[in-house]
């Protein structure tokens, strides 16, 4: 299935969440840590198609400029939330993307209004607290409404990478696209705030930064163009399993008994949409050879 594509996405997001935190900790801020996310996906995307000579003028510029607006949105947002939350929080903030689209799919999904595989997203958003367990205080609450907002808009952004999809933009485009936003953003914010001297390991996390986010985003827009919007989304919440793989190995952080079961919640709940979205290919494929034979008859 074609969602399963979003574990490959999930593995390189939590890398690449890791040479963000790398790189923070070598003093790299903020705006150059976006523009690095989309610098190596412009410069590699470009050099690819020129090399196969594919076109990089969109189908829907339209289509592009929403889903560009809220993801770029969404990314500064969460930052701001990140910023001034604790980091717990904020994180689990940026994963209420996925109740947003079950949400949205009960009231206007049609033949995708599934209310198992909506409340397998709430089950794997409860995984994500039991991992993270946030806390907020009441003077926390406008940042917390931020990252509201970043959730709202990853989840309109989420969708509209799928209706790209459907137009039949390739990814590569859509990547291209949206890295070409996020620099702009990084670099004008740059201009603004001015650019803090850097040591080699803080570029080489940086590099680290753009390289993973290239090929997470690539097979992200793959499951949200081609997949199931419910499986890819409570696929998704697996980041939280490789990013704790990926704390143990690098800073040593073990997860305690609680933060086990809100990954075996999270697994669960990734099981089960996939077993919803198997059955009803199943019944869907079913129908059809019926419908087929008769015809024939």
């Amino acid at each position: 299935m074609q969602s399963l594509w979003m574990l490959v996405a999930c593995a390189m997001f939590a890398l690449m969440g890791a040479c963000v935190k790398l790189a923070s900790d070598y003093d790299a801020n903020m705006p150059q840590i976006i523009l690095f996310r989309g610098i190596p996906s412009v410069i590699l995307l470009f050099l690819w198609t020129q090399y196969h000579k594919k076109s990089l003028r969109p189908k829907s510029w339209k289509a592009h400029l929403l889903r560009n607006g809220f993801g770029v949105t969404s990314m500064w947002l969460g930052f701001m939330a990140l910023s001034m939350l604790p980091l717990s929080t904020a994180i689990s903030l940026n994963y209420t993307a996925p109740l947003f689209i079950g949400f949205w799919m009960l009231l206007f999904g049609g033949t995708q209004r599934d209310p198992i595989r909506i409340i397998a997203v709430m089950f794997g958003f409860l995984g994500v607290v039991a991992v993270l367990r946030p806390s907020l205080h009441a003077e926390q609450l406008p940042y917390a409404l931020l990252g509201l907002m970043a959730g709202a808009c990853a989840a309109v952004a989420m969708m509209q990478i799928r209706q790209l999809g459907r137009l039949g933009e390739p990814e590569w485009r859509t990547v291209f696209i949206f890295s070409t936003f996020v620099c702009i953003s990084g670099g004008v914010t740059l201009m603004v705030l001015g650019w803090p001297t850097l040591g080699w390991q803080a570029y080489l996390a940086l590099i680290g930064v753009g390289v993973s986010g290239l090929f997470g985003q690539l097979a992200m827009t793959r499951a949200f163009g081609l997949g199931s919007a419910l499986l890819t989304a409570v696929l998704q919440y697996s980041t939280i399993i490789f990013a704790a793989l990926l704390g143990i190995v690098v800073w040593g952080d073990l997860p305690d008994v609680m933060a086990w079961g809100g990954m075996a919640l999270i697994i669960v709940s990734g099981l089960i949409s996939a077993w919803r979205t198997y059955t009803e290919d199943r019944i869907m494929r079913g129908q059809a050879s019926a419908e087929t034979i008769s015809q024939k008859g």
